[in-house]
């Protein structure tokens, strides 16, 4: 049995302060399909709103492409400069809501974490044989799985969006050049519906796939759990001992006390409770010293060391023991301890009359 502990199966789920110490060093599910699927998403509703203007835009650079044709300013680098500026007014906004949507995704993902640790170089990546097992591990082989079932989904999906469209586009080489684009619109939503709805199945499953590999990946081993468990709550032996230490300098500390104490109630082996009464600071007697059968002792002896008067009665022992230490009495006991502490002083005047 004792050998199981000891084995490395990392069988136990991941505490909440090991996937927070993970957290802390960038290890986080991160879903690359996921973000995809959120850029693409994006790209799809700024396409749904600006595809008229961009068609339009371009129709009619193509026009003034073609009427230009030949001319030395269409050759020239005004020429290259003008089809460069257009081309990037037309992909510009899909582009800046590709980088924004997809750095969104992820920072949703990791719930905003920044971890720059990650930007630093790791030599190990470089290495041909972490490569080498990357590439045929099981964590390969796995990725080439999910490629194959998207590819074979996508073929799917888009045979059945387009089924409609490839009469118009067998035909499109005859068509009217000037309704080219606008007949070419149709196919292309339905194209970019098919990737969408397979990028979102792939996004859900690959989900699901990081989540569970994320939660294997930092399993850990029972004695994994019983060392966080030392380190957070502290090792038992080390704070036995300090409890040990705590309770030996409050009882020296409480022992200090006794020589300067009133009286001293016993049980009279069982239980002894010192009171001290200073009339001109205190309202009622303080308990300074109180402890059970070694400890009570203990008091018994420093007491009769220093003088300090021993009553026995056990009931107010008793009763007076169960109060904290350094607290005056409750005033349901000055009536009987007024009586002990008179009758301490009168002893102590019989003892010693004044002249």
């Amino acid at each position: 049995m004792a050998g199981d502990d000891q084995s490395g199966d990392r069988t136990e789920t991941a505490t909440a302060r090991h996937l927070d110490q993970a957290r802390d060093e960038g290890q986080v599910p991160l879903s690359r399909e996921f973000t995809a699927f959120v850029t693409m998403a994006s790209v799809a509703c700024i396409l749904a709103l600006r595809l008229p203007a961009t068609i339009r835009d371009f129709l009619s650079y193509m026009v003034l492409s073609f009427s230009t044709v030949g001319q030395k300013a269409a050759l020239g680098s005004s020429g290259i400069h003008l089809f460069l500026s257009e081309t990037l007014m037309a992909i510009s906004p899909f582009l800046i809501t590709a980088v924004f949507a997809g750095a969104a995704a992820v920072l949703l993902q990791t719930r905003f974490l920044l971890h720059l640790g990650a930007l630093a170089p790791q030599l190990q990546r470089a290495s041909p044989v972490a490569g080498i097992k990357r590439i045929f591990g099981f964590s390969g082989f796995v990725e080439l799985m999910k490629s194959i079932a998207k590819l074979g989904l996508f073929f799917v999906v888009l045979r059945a969006a387009t089924k409609g469209d490839w009469e118009a586009l067998i035909g499109l080489p005859w068509a009217d050049p000037r309704k080219s684009l606008s007949a070419m619109t149709g196919p292309s939503l339905h194209l970019f519906a098919a990737g969408l709805s397979v990028q979102a199945i792939a996004a859900g499953a690959d989900m699901m796939w990081v989540r569970f590999r994320h939660a294997r990946d930092l399993r850990m081993t029972k004695q994994d759990i019983r060392d966080e468990m030392k380190d957070t709550d502290g090792n038992p032996h080390i704070k036995s001992r300090i409890r040990g230490i705590r309770i030996m300098r409050a009882r020296k500390r409480m022992m200090a006390n006794v020589p300067s104490a009133t009286v001293v109630i016993t049980n009279p082996t069982h239980y002894a409770v010192a009171l001290a009464y200073d009339r001109t600071k205190n309202a009622a007697p303080r308990i300074v010293a109180k402890g059970t059968d070694a400890v009570a002792t203990r008091i018994r002896e420093v007491a009769m060391r220093h003088g300090v008067p021993l009553v026995a009665n056990p009931p107010v022992a008793r009763a007076l023991y169960r109060f904290e230490l350094d607290t005056e009495i409750p005033p349901a006991y000055y009536k009987v301890v007024a009586e002990i502490v008179a009758y301490v002083w009168r002893f102590q005047k019989s003892r010693h009359p004044v002249a």
